[in-house]
């Protein structure tokens, strides 16, 4: 799921680099502003192309993290616009865990100096 990683990862770096929306959040909160309050796909078209031949290890992938975290599997699997959409959301989480300047700032408000650092951290 390179392909799919780089994707997301570009989106967040975007996102960050344009910090208006962001500055003065709190770091606990960026991955939920980052990948979760605008979908990044609305039409399935472009959710089975960004899929691609990934589609089976994204929904395994999906499907492992929520029985792990959330006690059971909540994303409908075999809507691929759905799928697409949480992998994004995951891929997001694991790219953003990469920012030890987000892990420092966790529980404080975010400076645009804060969010340059995390997006050239991830």
């Amino acid at each position: 799921m390179n392909a799919q990683r780089k994707y997301v990862k570009q989106d967040i770096q975007d996102q960050l680099k344009d910090p208006q929306n962001l500055e003065g959040e709190y770091g606990a909160d960026l991955h939920h502003e980052t990948c979760n309050t605008v979908l990044m796909f609305n039409s399935t078209k472009d959710a089975k192309n960004f899929l691609g031949s990934d589609t089976l290890e994204a929904m395994k992938k999906i499907k492992e993290w929520e029985e792990d975290n959330l006690g059971t599997l909540e994303t409908d699997i075999f809507d691929e616009l759905k799928v697409a959409n949480m992998l994004c959301y995951l891929l997001g989480e694991e790219i953003l865990q990469e920012s030890k300047t987000l892990q420092s700032k966790w529980n404080e408000c975010l400076t645009v100096e804060d969010l340059e650092k995390i997006a050239k951290e991830i």
